[in-house]
């Protein structure tokens, strides 16, 4: 299994400034690169401060000036919002900027207030996204395309400059309903997916929906690879433990405001809402404990089959705490699950 470290900007306070936001996730991911994390991501989010960049094709481009290896995860760009046509050249541009390390993970948006704010009705985000993931896959591997669709109609065109890797980057479908993780793998899709803040019983249905459609393909589904996204912080002790788990309990009170319920946002900030889950069930769910508590916890997704583990480590805790986080869980955690 790999492990992905996932640069979320959370921006509670807007006096911290969006600048310092951004630095701390370029020195985030130039830890990870020198500690041999196999990846680094970013998700896209206009008008709020949870999960804040609205360019993560821009930040990717940044990304690979400060580091060597590390892939750059675009997990995800939301497709719906997009202007296939004119993002299809974008994504090659950055396929190029970062030596052929980007990997495209793509989504439908799961925000109302986010999607609806630039004129994209929630209710139609899974059509847009089927046929505009249609449309830039043509774009990526044919050299001229036309279309005649509900929302794309166009006369032939080429996106240039060309991609350099047959079909464009790697691209994966972010999904979070086992059904639909089934039908994405079964096209050939890799596969992004998480239970959020549930449990096992969800995320064994995932995992088992994309396996089906896996063995379904036989040789040609070989490749397909599935990765799962939790919220995951190595904590020193049963205290920190305690503490980082309130924090995380505060990102979810405005995580879910806009996620599951009515998106009151003030001036671009979340309010947060009550929680029905308690902290104690959150911290059941939740990738938050000390480092052999972590390995312990981990095992099950390795035995799963999981190929990639993005973990959240960005949810309110300091800078100086999440380095630490990401430097205790190379050095004691991942060299065990290897």
């Amino acid at each position: 299994m790999d492990f992905c470290i996932q640069l979320s900007a959370d921006y509670p306070d807007k006096s911290y400034g969006g600048d310092r936001v951004y630095k701390d996730m370029v020195e985030q991911a130039i830890l990870a690169d020198r500690l041999g994390f196999e990846s680094i991501s970013m998700t896209e989010h206009h008008l709020i401060n949870v999960l804040m960049m609205p360019a993560p094709l821009q930040f990717a481009v940044k990304i690979a000036a400060h580091t060597t290896n590390i892939k750059i995860i675009t997990s995800v760009v939301v497709l719906p919002l997009h202007d296939m046509r004119v993002f299809a050249g974008e994504i090659v541009a950055a396929d190029i900027f970062t030596d052929q390390r980007l990997l495209l993970g793509v989504g439908r948006g799961a925000y109302k207030f986010e999607m609806e704010r630039l004129g994209v009705p929630i209710i139609e985000t899974q059509e847009r996204f089927d046929e505009a993931l249609a449309v830039l896959k043509a774009l990526l591997s044919e050299e001229e395309v036309s279309w005649d669709g509900q929302y794309y109609k166009f006369e032939p065109l080429t996106i240039m400059p060309r991609p350099v890797r047959i079909g464009g980057p790697p691209m994966m479908v972010a999904v979070v309903n086992p059904d639909r993780v089934y039908s994405y793998a079964k096209e050939g899709m890799h596969i992004q997916t998480t239970p959020l803040a549930g449990g096992q019983e969800l995320l064994e249905r995932q995992v088992n929906a994309f396996r089906r459609a896996k063995e379904e393909l036989s040789e040609a589904g070989e490749n397909l690879t599935l990765t799962l996204s939790r919220v995951g912080f190595v904590a020193q002790s049963e205290r920190a433990r305690q503490s980082h788990l309130e924090t995380a309990d505060a990102y979810y009170r405005r995580f879910d405001n806009v996620f599951t319920g009515p998106g009151i946002v003030d001036a671009g900030m979340i309010r947060p809402l009550p929680r029905e889950q308690s902290i104690e069930e959150l911290g059941e769910n939740l990738l938050i404990c000390p480092p052999g508590e972590m390995v312990d916890r981990l095992m099950p997704y390795v035995e799963l089959g999981i190929d990639r583990m993005v973990l959240n480590i960005n949810f309110g805790v300091s800078q100086a705490e999440t380095l630490e986080s990401i430097q205790c869980f190379a050095e004691e955690v991942m060299p065990q699950l290897r």
